[in-house]
This record gives structure tokens, sequence and C-alpha cells, in this order.
């Protein structure tokens, strides 16, 4: 299947499908994801995690299971195609940001970084560049819901609203924080408040 073929179908995919993910797996067992810039995917599957904060393990599940809850939110969103391909696409950083520092992996900047590389994937295929904007801008501030929370330096609260409208990327930050394994009804309904308070926190600050 051509490039440009593959990269449709996993658009349609994403805006169709109850599970994206399954669709977006069967290609990675299938090796359709082995030339550029679909290799920024299927590296995923080789960087793990800290199995504290991602019992799901490598960053290839933790993304499928993001993509699945964006696709259960995704009617509440007002781009629905931003909301879905910063799913798929929020941690690509983490491939050349994943570090082991003192025994723990860490993958600092992975935010950053990712937002070049999602610009990067979308303009591959010749995507509009609203569109890439708003996405890689998705990916670059996906983080924040963890500084706002925890009141950490790395909070930017006005050059995240600069960018990005706050309800959407609250929808991907709840999907982000959702997206991981053993998630009970006790630590769905702490992500589900962290989500409350960073919204909350963050219509003060305007």
């Amino acid at each position: 299947m051509a490039r440009a073929d593959l990269y449709y179908e996993i658009d349609r995919h994403l805006m169709v499908d109850d599970t994206p993910s399954e669709y977006l797996d069967s290609l990675l067992k299938k090796g359709l994801l082995g030339d550029y810039p679909f290799t920024m995917l299927s590296s995923l599957e080789r960087i793990e995690q800290s199995s504290r904060h991602h019992p799901e393990g490598n960053v290839w599940n933790h993304t499928l299971l993001v993509v699945d809850q964006a696709a259960l939110k995704r009617d509440k969103s007002s781009n629905k195609r931003v909301l879905m391909w910063s799913a798929l696409l929020h941690d690509l950083g983490k491939v050349p940001a994943t570090r082991i520092r003192k025994g723990k992996i860490t993958a600092y900047d992975h935010d950053k970084l990712g937002a070049a590389l999602a610009a990067d994937f979308l303009g591959f295929f010749g995507e509009d560049q609203s569109f890439i904007k708003k996405v890689a801008a998705m990916v670059r501030w996906h983080m924040q819901i963890l500084y706002v929370v925890k009141d950490l330096p790395f909070a930017d609260i006005r050059g995240m609203l600069a960018e990005v409208d706050l309800d959407e990327i609250a929808l991907l930050c709840y999907c982000d924080r959702m997206g991981r394994g053993n998630m009970d009804r006790v630590r769905a309904a702490e992500e589900e408040e962290n989500v409350r308070r960073f919204v909350e926190i963050c219509r003060k600050a305007l």
C-alpha cells in the first residue's frame, strides 16, 4: 500500500472506529508501519515507560489506549480530526527523549520534541498548515495538566491558551491520563477530578 493511501486509511479509522487501536495494532503486527514517517509510530513499541506511571507497558501500548479514549470522547470535540491525530501523535517525542537516569525512566521535554515530530509527520503528507499547527500545539501542551495541577514551575497557562482551546486540550489531557493500564473506578475518578481542577485553575488565570 502506498504511504499516502495508508495515511488516509489511518485517518478514516481514527474518525469512524469505536476502537481505532485494533486497526492500528494490526498495521504494526503486519509490518506495515516500516516506512518513514510511519516509523515514528512503530518506534513507540520499543520505548519502555515507568511501570509505576504506565503499567500498560511501552509507549505504543499507551498510545493505543489513548486513541481509544479519544474515540470515546470524539463527539465532545469541536475539531474531531485534530483531537484524534493529537491522540495518535502525542508521545512521538518519547523516542528521542527517553533516558534512564539514576535507575529511572524519564522522558523530559518529550512534549516539545513531539510537537516538531508531529508537524513533520503530517507535513510529509501535505496537510494544511492550519491543521498541522493545531495538532502540533496540542502535542506541545498535553503535559500541562500535570504541571498546572501540581503547581510545577513548568506550568505556562498563558502560553498554552495562546495556542490551544482550553476545552480541547483538556479533552486530550483526559484521554492521556485515562489511557493507562489498571484504570479502575477510583483512579478514573481521580483523573476526572484532575481534569476538572486543571480547567478551573486555567480559567481563573485568564
